[in-house]
């Protein structure tokens, strides 16, 4: 399974840096934001799996740019937990209802921090049999079966492996290597045309049911899955 990304919108740079460090020790992946406008830069190139945000940001609050996310369908559900030194009830409540996970205030350890995130991603994480659903497209990780509408759709194992883990990642990009690591294993050693092979194929199935261009390619980086 891939390290958990987690974006920190955070204007200060040595708290920036110091949050980075810490989740970094702890496993995560961090990118890094110092205003709402690069943050938004980075989710249009990768969605994060959980964002940390400051409230006073320079150019916009945090409070404004998680309430613009929440409108949006493709983030509507990402995990996002606020950071402010505002530890008045009334501004907890409302950084709650602007649409934040949980609200951290200022100074935190990061034990605390870390805390936090897990039970956060623990309850954005889907049941392992919760089925992925995508517009008309449905797989079902329990029986093994993917639909579109009320077809079923025939795919060869490895399509099977590679439709899932985009779907489960969705809006993430992959490069080769990395989907050879998560969908054939670290252990195998093929190359990476492989990979090409197989979204070919499994594009031309889903050709047949209207729904191949949620498989996309991105110049340069790899595969994405996208229902946008």
């Amino acid at each position: 399974m891939s390290a958990r990304r987690i974006l920190v919108v955070e204007d200060e740079a040595p708290i920036r840096q110091m949050i980075a460090f810490n989740l970094s020790r702890a496993g995560f992946e961090v990118e890094e934001a110092e205003d709402c406008t690069s943050a938004r830069l980075r989710i249009a190139d990768s969605r994060p799996d959980l964002m940390l945000v400051d409230w006073m940001l320079p150019d916009s609050s945090g409070l404004e740019l998680t309430r613009t996310l929440r409108r949006e369908a493709a983030n509507r559900e990402m995990p996002i937990i606020m950071l402010t030194a505002r530890a008045e009830e009334r501004d907890k409540l409302l950084g709650l209802d602007g649409g934040a996970d949980d609200y951290i205030t200022k100074p935190f350890s990061a034990r605390e921090l870390l805390s936090r995130i897990n039970a956060v991603l623990r309850r954005a994480a889907p049941s392992a049999d919760e089925p992925l659903v995508a517009g008309d497209l449905q797989l079902d990780p329990v029986s093994h079966r993917v639909f579109v509408g009320e077809r079923e759709i025939q795919l060869g194992p490895t399509e099977y492996r590679l439709l899932k883990f985009l779907m489960e990642n969705a809006n993430r990009v992959y490069s080769r290597t990395q989907l050879l690591d998560f969908v054939w294993g670290q252990n195998v050693y093929i190359e990476e045309r492989t990979v090409d092979v197989h979204v070919r194929r499994l594009r031309k199935v889903l050709e047949e049911y209207k729904v191949a261009h949620y498989i996309q390619t991105v110049r340069g980086a790899g595969y994405r899955f996208s229902a946008r």
